[in-house]
């Protein structure tokens, strides 16, 4: 199975929400990461809420670190933190750049969810059939 990471500084929102909407969405193709580069105590509450609007329970997600994920990927997306991510082996990687909404509101949550949501049903289409599938292969 490809083995896909959502990689942000905290994990404890956008890396959150791609978790879980990987699991989702590419569960039956793929196993699903999430990790950030620093600790943080917990994932943030407004991400919580925006997931469990759409029916994705997140309550029992916790933050992870770098070391606490497989250290071989197929697939390593980092969510467009502004930092540079420490080496980890992946066959393929690309940063998807979206604004973190902490410290923002319950729409800004929204807005992120539902950008995340696209973005993770697009790189399962690129997987099955597009040109990620081609860099897999090796």
């Amino acid at each position: 199975m490809t083995k896909i990471a959502f990689i942000c500084i905290h994990n404890s929102c956008r890396s959150q929400m791609a978790e879980a909407w990987g699991k989702v969405v590419l569960g039956d193709i793929s196993e699903v990461y999430s990790a950030g580069t620093e600790e943080y105590p917990e994932v943030k509450p407004l991400a919580v809420v925006a997931m469990n609007e759409v029916g994705i329970d997140t309550s029992e997600q916790h933050p992870k670190l770098l070391k606490d994920i497989p250290q071989k990927l197929d697939i390593l997306i980092t969510m467009g933190c502004g930092v540079e991510c420490p080496y980890v082996p992946a066959k393929y990687r690309e940063d998807w750049g979206l604004d973190d909404p902490s410290g923002g509101t319950i729409e800004d949550f929204r807005v992120t969810r539902d950008l995340i949501e696209t973005r993770v049903n697009t790189l399962r289409d690129r997987i099955l059939n597009g040109d990620i599938k081609d860099k897999l292969m090796d």
